[in-house]
């Protein structure tokens, strides 16, 4: 038997068409002049690891064309600041996602199952990655380079992803919290089902975009 997310990889090239023609919902009000911001000129130190650029993630397809990881100015310097001050307590980021053009938000409400869907944004609101104030992250032992564990492994769709599952290791929690603690002091607010999402405090002054990272200056 074919599974879903199978059958549904195959969908994501004829949803991102779509999409691309659709565009994103119609805003209205002011808001600020969008400065995407890539994080690694920012702050090289900060390690990507773009999963939707590989077959790595809970599509099993890529659906990005370059690795690459952006956020509005305001929040990559706050990100750059998280950065250097874990980085003095052995630990670094290492960045799954940032800014996420719309229509492939689109394709991740369209291709998960109704019992998931708290797990990926409905494009009719739009989403904060597609604002560019919201980070997907970890952190890295800078002694050894290696990710470390979490209760839950990234996109993983289960009670284990939420802030506050209390069934991880001792150690597992603690790193979690760190990561929580270090994001709050510079305005990023965790996403609760999902341990690795932080959206920054600014994110409803920037608009719904659908940029692909190619086009962006």
């Amino acid at each position: 038997m074919i599974s879903h997310w199978l059958k549904a990889s195959l969908l994501v090239p004829l949803i991102l068409v779509i999409a691309l023609a659709q565009g994103p919902p119609v805003e209205t009000g002011p808001f600020r002049k969008p400065d995407l911001v890539e994080l690694i000129k920012l702050d090289p130190s900060i390690k990507l690891d773009i999963r939707y650029a590989t077959r790595n993630n809970f599509l099993g397809k890529a659906v990005y064309k370059q690795s690459r990881a952006f956020l509005q100015r305001p929040a990559a310097e706050a990100l750059a600041r998280v950065n250097q001050a874990l980085r003095k307590q052995g630990y670094g980021l290492v960045v799954f996602d940032g800014y996420r053009p719309w229509s492939v938000t689109k394709v991740f409400w369209d291709v998960t199952p109704a019992d998931k869907k708290i797990f990926v944004a409905d494009p009719s609101k739009g989403s904060r990655h597609n604002r560019g104030c919201a980070v997907d992250l970890s952190l890295v032992d800078l002694k050894t380079g290696a990710e470390v564990k979490m209760p839950s492994e990234y996109d993983e769709m289960t009670e284990r992803a939420h802030i506050n599952y209390e069934c991880a290791t001792p150690e597992a929690k603690r790193l979690r919290e760190l990561l929580r603690e270090a994001m709050a002091v510079e305005g990023f607010a965790v996403y609760e089902p999902e341990w690795w999402h932080y959206d920054y405090k600014d994110w409803k002054e920037y608009p719904i975009m659908n940029l692909k990272f190619s086009e962006i200056k």
